[in-house]
């Protein structure tokens, strides 16, 4: 599948998603990234709106648009990569903010990824920087 609008992304709240966002979010950020693991949890979990993307009964990408109107966490396991799955992540996360009625939504996007943001629309904003020993730009969309 390469077509964004072929995957089926639900959005949930971190009590219905948890178990499910916390293993993508393990095995790409924690064990792939080397992320430590007290860095990859926050209390922003608990308020956000969480992308979720299941094929086959596996949880394969996940994201998460926190009450600040941050994008984060946007993560998909490798073998699903290249698929069109971070694309319907990130409109159901942007249509997720229109509907809030925000006005702005920023990123922490790690570099490699800031081709795939600017395709959105995204502008940098500032210096890049290291989050968790990770090259960082910080971008933003207005809506």
């Amino acid at each position: 599948m390469t077509e964004a609008t072929a995957f089926d992304v639900q959005l949930l709240d971190w009590s219905r998603v948890k178990p499910l966002a916390e293993s993508v979010r393990r095995e790409v950020f924690i064990e792939e990234q080397g992320v430590p693991e007290h860095e990859e949890w926050d209390p922003l979990d608990d308020f956000a709106v969480h992308a979720l993307v299941v094929i086959d009964g596996q949880a394969v990408a996940t994201g998460r648009l926190s009450r600040d109107s941050h994008i984060g966490r946007m993560a998909v396991l490798k073998p699903y990569r290249q698929r069109g799955i971070g694309t319907a992540l990130l409109h159901a996360l942007l249509e997720a903010a229109r509907e809030r009625g925000l006005s702005r939504i920023d990123i922490h996007a790690q570099c490699h990824a800031c081709h795939f943001y600017r395709g959105f629309g995204f502008t940098a904003e500032g210096d890049t920087f290291l989050e968790v020993d990770i090259p960082h730009q910080k971008m933003y969309l207005d809506l």
